[in-house]
């Protein structure tokens, strides 16, 4: 069988050096870490994710905001592939 998936509406934010803080502090709400900023050995954002595994963002990756609120890093080539801008 073969299955398509349901067109799902996600918010997402390409990481950057500069948006890191922000990103890091939108996801680490209620005071529960669940993503930290690192700079060594190279410039990551680690996100916890709904699995509980520990997950690495570099820049020019895309987090995405997932449908139960939860968020996880994303290749741009795999994002480019699967996401095309929302138009309201």
């Amino acid at each position: 069988m073969k299955y398509q998936k349901k067109p799902v509406v996600i918010e997402a934010w390409q990481l950057t050096e500069d948006n890191a803080k922000e990103i890091v502090m939108m996801i680490c709400k209620d005071g529960e870490l669940l993503a930290h900023l690192s700079r060594e050995p190279d410039f990551a954002v680690g996100i916890l994710t709904l699995k509980g595994i520990m997950h690495h963002a570099s820049v020019g990756d895309w987090i995405i905001k997932g449908i139960k609120g939860e968020y996880y890093p994303c290749n741009p080539d795999i994002f480019a592939e699967s996401y095309s801008p929302f138009k309201e």
